[in-house]
């Protein structure tokens, strides 16, 4: 079984039909294993406030995909061993500490995160500075359209 780490841009596309939204979904086959951070929760609802706020999602849309997104088959990590690891991720890479959440659970488990986040997937695969840190994590990143 194949494991990976998906952020809150992968999985929002799970429900709402944009850009990416197929090969999002393809990583919900049988066979992969996919991990998120317990901020995955929080962020998908804060997204999903937002689409209501644009006018994009009525308030019954959004509530029911945050019901549907707790039958998805992500498993949930605690972010209480990767703090350390995000903060690292933040620091070195000018990332944010929840993008490093991510990160930090790609590296502990030696899974490549996928994200649809151009910003998070630039600046640590082409404006790292070269180092083992910087090789790992380009090793464990992955956009979208290019995970299986």
């Amino acid at each position: 079984m194949r494991r990976f780490v998906v952020d809150a841009t992968v999985a929002i596309k799970w429900f709402v039909p944009e850009v990416h939204h197929e090969a999002a979904r393809r990583l919900l086959r049988e066979g992969f294993e996919l991990l998120s951070p317990d901020l995955v929760r929080p962020e998908v609802g804060n997204v999903l406030w937002k689409k209501w706020r644009r006018g994009e999602l009525s308030a019954g849309e959004a509530v029911a995909i945050l019901r549907d997104f707790g039958r998805f088959p992500l498993r949930i990590r605690t972010s209480e061993s990767l703090v350390e690891g995000a903060w690292t991720v933040a620091e070195r890479f000018g990332r944010s500490f929840y993008d490093g959440l991510y990160v930090a659970l790609a590296l502990e488990t030696g899974s490549p995160l996928v994200t649809a986040d151009s910003r998070l997937y630039n600046s640590l695969r082409n404006d790292a500075p070269a180092d083992a840190l910087a090789d790992a994590l380009a090793d464990n990143l992955l956009w979208v359209e290019d995970a299986p």
